[in-house]
């Protein structure tokens, strides 16, 4: 017979996947601590009584870590070691039904719509004057900002629209009031997430208004860079570049997943694109702003996929010369329209593909990183690891990208401060300076 704990209440969130799920653990964490809750975000050791799962139901391996960190939990519950355990997220709004039968520990399960249920079953009051106001779970000199929830795009391999919903934007007036109140915790970075940046403002505006947040966001004292994740290539708006061209709070940086290059795949996606109109799009992108640090994601072993296809993929990456790339093998995802297609290219030649991908990628970056070698860049410092100081580029996002190495044996940095840096060596991904 499992016994209660004798902890203290304590609401330990642990959350999984993209940094959505963050903003969300991050607007969750806010709302707790305003009604006066104990609340933690993945305590390091366990100390939570209770628990808040936020899933991430993106794809095959994704469900898979968040269902063993629902097991996890469920078995700590079963041995008396937290009372309660909560579900949110992703895959629970995706799979709620299968969750509630598979794992009956959990408490109860929560979709991502669901904050004030979630919040009442807590002891906490949703309180709408908190829009904004999040315990944030990053470094105290940057954080996200979602502009947007949801998405309207019909991409056969993605079950977003399934999990989020439609495409919603949130007002300018809105988002400014966030980032001042950012700024004034000392936040100098913001990072601007969404499903889809290139829509932001079709809903409420009736136009693409990306470019007019930005020259609002810019004029916010205390804020130094502002980052660009997810934008959809179809429909970008260019006004966004001849901004980001002129304002040097605006990073030269954008993320922009294409996916594929080969036509009859990208037909078959449903993106709305093709080889020339990608291609034409990257030029005016390296026209307009030549400096541009560019950041893709692949899809490999999407289903028809043939070798002369991949092939294609595969010179298109040599020949475009990304400075950011990942490539992820195809999930094969229910209730999406490439699931009515067969899944026909092996999980052993997806792998594969992903790795040659990779592999083509970390040549090209280490080219790069080479050219960098006896340049000076502003550089803003996150952490402090084992003997080196580690910061970032304008180029390079959290998580993500290339990272900059200072030796803390030799030299200091501040962090959360910007600092000029002299690179002096540099691998695939790593890059090392001095201050200068």
């Amino acid at each position: 017979m499992r016994v209660k704990s004798t902890k203290q209440n304590k609401i330990n969130v642990v959350t999984l996947g993209c940094s959505k799920n963050i903003y969300d653990s991050e607007v969750l964490m806010g709302q707790l601590k305003a009604s006066g809750k104990n609340v933690v975000h993945e305590d390091e050791k366990d100390e939570g009584n209770i628990v808040v799962v936020n899933t991430c139901g993106f794809i095959g391996k994704a469900k898979e870590e968040s269902i063993n960190t629902i097991l996890h939990y469920a078995h700590k519950k079963q041995d008396g070691e937290i009372d309660k355990l909560f579900v949110t997220g992703c895959l629970s709004e995706r799979y709620m039904g299968d969750l509630e039968k598979e794992i009956t520990d959990v408490d109860q399960y929560f979709g991502t719509q669901n904050l004030p249920q979630l919040l009442k079953v807590l002891g906490a009051d949703y309180k709408h004057e908190l829009l904004g106001e999040r315990l944030t779970t990053t470094p105290k000199h940057y954080a996200y900002l979602k502009i947007a929830e949801g998405c309207d795009r019909p991409c056969s391999f993605c079950a977003i629209p399934l999990m989020r919903g439609k495409h919603v934007s949130q007002t300018i007036e809105k988002l400014v009031a966030e980032a001042k109140g950012l700024a004034e915790k000392g936040i100098k970075e913001l990072i601007l997430i969404a499903q889809d940046l290139t829509y932001y403002g079709l809903d409420i505006y009736k136009r693409r208004a990306l470019a007019d947040l930005l020259k609002e966001l810019v004029k916010i004292d205390g804020i130094e860079w502002i980052r660009l994740h997810y934008a959809f290539p179809t429909g970008f708006p260019i006004d966004v570049l001849d901004l980001m061209k002129v304002e040097p709070k605006i990073c030269n940086y954008i993320d922009i997943p294409l996916q594929h290059i080969s036509d009859s795949i990208l037909k078959s996606m449903k993106r709305g694109t093709s080889f020339k109109k990608t291609n034409d799009l990257l030029i005016k992108f390296r026209e307009l702003v030549p400096d541009m640090a560019i950041r893709t994601t692949l899809i490999v072993g999407y289903p028809g996929e043939t070798q002369e296809n991949f092939d294609e993929l595969k010179q298109w990456v040599i020949d475009t010369r990304f400075d950011r790339l990942g490539a992820f093998a195809y999930s094969h995802e229910e209730n999406t329209t490439a699931h009515e297609l067969e899944d026909n290219v092996p999980e052993d030649v997806k792998e594969q593909r992903a790795e040659e991908i990779m592999e083509i990628q970390s040549q090209i970056s280490f080219e790069m990183n080479q050219e960098r070698i006896g340049k000076t860049y502003k550089c803003l410092f996150d952490r402090k690891e084992g003997n080196f100081f580690v910061g970032r580029t304008e180029f390079d996002s959290p998580d993500v990208d290339n990272e900059v190495f200072v030796d803390a044996r030799e030299h200091y940095v501040q962090i959360g401060k910007f600092t000029n840096i002299k690179i002096h060596e540099a691998t695939e991904f790593d890059i090392y300076g001095t201050p200068a």
